[in-house]
């Protein structure tokens, strides 16, 4: 079920009014409710996979009990049986035709003809998501910073809340479960500011998104026949389009979460007013990137190693989190230039200039510096974008080179596309940069204008826009195939 569907906007009326006056009555009712809403949720696109999913939660709720024995080796073993259980499962459905036909293709090389082993089925949506959710479970336990649940019911709430089920973002047991255990009573200003970020998630994807996905497409699938400025305009539209998409899921998630009296972690804080790269990764999906530095940078001896140590660490962590997004090697290269321009960083102890400084906070404008270091911080970041578009790394390549050397020698191809598209280009994502840009020094007040007055009447607006979006461009989200 689309957040951006008809369907949802049914769904989410009829669970809200069920939660709050048929099942307020007692916990373990609301708790048996949302977990019900969840896998009817889940199963709109495959009742088949809600058996996985239900499975992967039963075996990380039952290998809760043995990490948190006294014993540490015994401890330990469980560990490792949730890590293996549940890299298994994600490895054989996201991965395995990868390695398979790698394999095929060095022993073809070789001279040694195979006949490879692919499995013909779909990926399970959100599969990345709630694999990691069990993961951080254990992890937590064993690390002494969770207890296991008792009630199966409110674990598997935990791994399986729809809002943030197949796309995050990424929970932690230690902050969302302690919500799910304890009674929740409706809060009026929570949920007006649900609403609100629903109707501006459901703007930045409906509206800005996929209007922006239209030109993207049409640049990347025809970039053989297109002008160098015109696939520097697709690149920059696609860094539009996948911020407005996961960050508008991200919102109505959030804004979901609150109409239940819940506050999930936040996935995005305005990444392209960033600095650096290192500060685009504070706040470019903050979940994932929080993840793979509590569960597997860290524990590799993160940044307090020596210098080979401290270049490894750095590329497997992007490299991991690139893997992660997809099994391809456009995706590997994403990770690879990002911790290219990660490293730097790193070794001069620059990393960490920004972690909790915001942008010109307390004025209108940035500087001149920090427009330099905003601009070209958004330049790699948006050529690192084009091998996570591509459609292959060596599509990805190709599409560099031509947009490189066609710029001045195939000037007449501008007319290739229509210039009202190429405007669309570079004007639809200014009501995004404006809004963001107001709302920097906090991503989750909504607050527009200091008056309430302007600040409805953008709202309804909003919300009028949307009505008339919803049902003429209806697609899913971007990070739903990961």
């Amino acid at each position: 079920m689309l957040f951006n569907s008809l369907e949802f906007l049914f769904f989410l009326p009829v669970v809200f009014l069920l939660y709050w006056f048929a099942f307020n009555r007692k916990l373990i009712w609301q708790n048996s409710l949302v977990l019900l809403a969840s896998y009817f949720f889940y199963g709109w696109w495959s009742w088949e996979f809600c058996g996985l999913l239900i499975l992967i939660t039963l075996l990380d709720y039952a290998y809760g009990f043995g990490v948190a024995s006294v014993n540490r080796k015994k401890a330990k073993v469980f560990l490792w049986l949730s890590v293996i259980n549940n890299l298994t499962i994600l490895g054989i459905f996201k991965y395995f035709n990868f390695f398979s036909a790698q394999i095929q293709s060095g022993l073809d090389s070789l001279g040694f003809q195979i006949n490879s082993v692919l499995i013909e089925v779909a990926l399970p949506i959100g599969i990345s998501f709630y694999t990691f959710h069990g993961m951080s479970y254990v992890f937590d336990i064993f690390r002494g910073n969770q207890k296991p649940v008792r009630s199966f019911v409110d674990y598997a709430v935990f791994v399986s809340f729809f809002p943030l089920l197949v796309a995050g973002p990424i929970e932690r047991a230690t902050h969302l479960l302690p919500q799910i255990q304890k009674p929740r009573f409706f809060n009026y200003t929570q949920a007006v500011e649900g609403c609100k970020l629903i109707a501006w998630g459901l703007f930045k994807k409906v509206v800005i998104a996929d209007s922006l996905a239209i030109v993207v497409d049409g640049v990347f699938n025809d970039y053989t026949e297109l002008n160098g400025i015109v696939l520097i305009l697709g690149a920059i539209g696609f860094s539009f389009q996948i911020y407005c998409d996961f960050s508008g899921y991200s919102d109505i998630a959030l804004g979901t979460a609150k109409l239940f009296g819940f506050e999930l972690l936040s996935n995005f804080k305005f990444p392209y007013f960033s600095r650096s790269i290192a500060e685009f990764w504070r706040r470019w999906h903050i979940s994932l990137s929080s993840w793979f530095k509590d569960y597997l940078y860290i524990p590799l001896g993160g940044s307090r190693v020596g210098s080979f140590k401290l270049i490894r660490n750095t590329f497997v962590i992007f490299l991991v989190s690139g893997f992660w997004h997809g099994a391809s090697w456009n995706f590997i290269a994403w990770g690879f230039i990002h911790a290219c321009g990660f490293l730097p960083l790193l070794i001069l102890r620059k990393n960490r200039k920004h972690v909790s400084s915001i942008v010109a906070y307390d004025k209108k404008i940035p500087s001149l510096k920090e427009l330099v270091q905003m601009i070209s911080t958004f330049a790699f970041v948006t050529f690192a974008w084009i091998f996570f578009r591509a459609d292959g790394i060596f599509v990805a390549f190709d599409y560099i080179s031509r947009m490189v050397t066609s710029i001045s020698t195939q000037p007449e191809q501008m007319l290739s596309i229509p210039a009202g598209k190429i405007l669309l280009t570079l004007i639809l994502p200014l009501p995004i940069v404006i809004g963001d840009w107001i709302l920097r020094r906090d991503e989750r007040s909504l607050s527009f204008s200091k008056s309430k007055y302007i600040s409805t009447i953008i709202f309804v607006t909003l919300i009028v826009i949307v009505s008339l979006f919803l049902d003429t461009i209806k697609s899913s989200f971007i990070y739903f195939q990961f």
